[in-house]
């Protein structure tokens, strides 16, 4: 059987070398504790750490000096660090925002997936929310967004985008670590029982909170687990709407757009989909989860990239189509601009990454191909980065008045900053791959049964 059919009875979502519970339980614990990490992963581990570290060297340096080592300048004053904030939270709207709906979906290949989906988010969301701080130039003060109590009279200017931004990320970085946590605890009892190390096997105690599996924390468990799956789907798309009205709500040719709010949560799925796609494919290869991750997986997530991809082709026409219609003269030199002006090769780039590349999904070989899976989420991620520097640049650029066009130029300290955040991010995962499991064992555990039944 093709790799890419559906089979209608049997084995879909793990391999048949998967046999018994006992397996999974195996194949998601014995990296952790069984498993010394090999020469690939320290390597990976100092060169992230390296990379972070320069991240952090070039945001001291910012924070001492000042904006002026950013490319920003009086026409372009966002740049690089809404750039890369609006970047990062959409990649980590995506985790929970992928494990909830296909909780609530009853899709069974979110078991493979939804652990390491859901700590991509904590991580993207926590790289998001440096930038915000940083851009507001006078780093120390940045508390002033929340309404502390007012004993200097002073209370945050509620029409700025980021007080809009400092609550949005502050409730959904909380509400993921809450989901993330609920789900974890099972598989945190799991290697409390497991013979170990005593040190790491109290840690694991200690989270577990006394969990025994009891058929009332069963049940306590999974209807709480849905219930914040529910309260997730509309936390996740108002948290990117907001992000989206941060340009909506202006008066810039380019961002008086009603499209911006669900354009934005369709952006967080697409780059947040490729994101889960290529760690998918790491871990699939760097700990064996070949049984549990299968292609079937890499199939379905290829359809939804394909999906998305449509979706935005369908917003940036809307964009076109917007202009046209309106005779705006501004919104028409904007749209010249975007083809025509100094940043068009860069434009052109996005749509071949947005557009173009996952247009190879149509073909079902394809969509289980590793070479292609890699090349066309990468695509993806570096196409969504450049669409959200060239929102900024193509607007802030041109303007309304011509007296203040004025071109914008990165400089090394914003590339190293974003460096040094991917790097982070890097990084964390990879503590996290050595200290908690990846994949969810005790869903893989009741997939699979599932799955035997179907044999039978």
């Amino acid at each position: 059987m093709k790799p890419h059919t559906r089979p209608e009875h049997g084995r879909q979502w793990t391999l048949p070398s998967v046999r018994t519970l006992g397996d999974v339980t195996e194949i998601v614990l014995a990296p952790l504790m069984d498993r010394k990490a090999g020469r690939n992963y320290w390597f990976a581990f100092a060169a992230s750490l390296a990379i972070a570290a320069v991240g952090a060297t070039a945001i001291g340096w910012s924070i001492a000096v000042g904006p002026g080592l950013w490319g920003n300048n009086t026409s372009v004053v966002w740049g690089f660090p809404i750039a890369n904030y609006v970047w990062w939270i959409g990649i980590g709207n995506a985790g929970t925002l992928i494990s909830s709906l296909l909780l609530l979906t009853r899709q069974d290949w979110r078991a493979s997936i939804n652990r390491f989906a859901e700590a991509m988010t904590l991580f993207a969301v926590s790289m998001a929310g440096i930038f915000p701080i940083l851009h507001l130039g006078r780093q120390t003060y940045f508390y002033w967004m929340a309404p502390y109590p007012s004993t200097m009279t002073l209370w945050p200017q509620w029409r700025s985008a980021l007080v809009w931004d400092f609550w949005a990320i502050l409730c959904y970085l909380l509400f993921s670590v809450l989901f993330f946590y609920v789900g974890l605890i099972p598989d945190l009892a799991a290697l409390r029982d497991r013979s170990g190390k005593l040190g790491w096997r109290r840690f694991y105690g200690f989270f577990a909170m006394g969990w025994q599996g009891s058929a009332r924390q069963w049940r306590t468990q999974e209807r709480l687990h849905k219930a914040l799956a529910v309260l997730a789907v509309p936390l996740v798309c108002s948290v990117h709407s907001i992000v989206g009205l941060d340009f909506a709500a202006s008066m810039m040719p380019g961002w008086i757009e009603s499209v911006f709010p669900p354009y934005f949560v369709v952006g967080a799925l697409f780059s947040g989909f490729a994101m889960v796609v290529l760690i998918a494919l790491v871990l699939r290869w760097s700990m064996g989860l070949e049984g549990i991750i299968t292609s079937a997986h890499f199939d379905a997530m290829a359809k939804i990239l394909l999906a998305a991809a449509i979706i935005m082709s369908a917003s940036y026409a809307s964009e076109w189509f917007s202009a046209a219609w309106s005779g705006e003269a501004a919104d028409l030199a904007l749209v010249r601009f975007e083809f025509t002006g100094a940043y068009w090769p860069l434009y052109i780039a996005m749509l071949a990454c947005n557009v173009a590349a996952p247009q190879l999904f149509w073909v079902p070989r394809l969509r289980t191909s590793v070479r292609v899976l890699v090349g066309v989420s990468l695509a993806v991620l570096l196409g969504m980065w450049l669409e959200r520097i060239l929102i900024i640049m193509e607007t802030l650029s041109t303007g309304y008045d011509p007296g203040f066009f004025r071109l914008y130029s990165a400089t090394f300290v914003d590339f190293a900053i974003l460096a040094g955040t991917l790097g982070a991010f890097v990084w964390l995962f990879l503590v996290f791959a050595r200290v908690l499991p990846v994949c969810s064992m005790y869903e893989t555990r009741k997939l699979l049964a599932r799955e035997r039944e179907n044999d039978a």
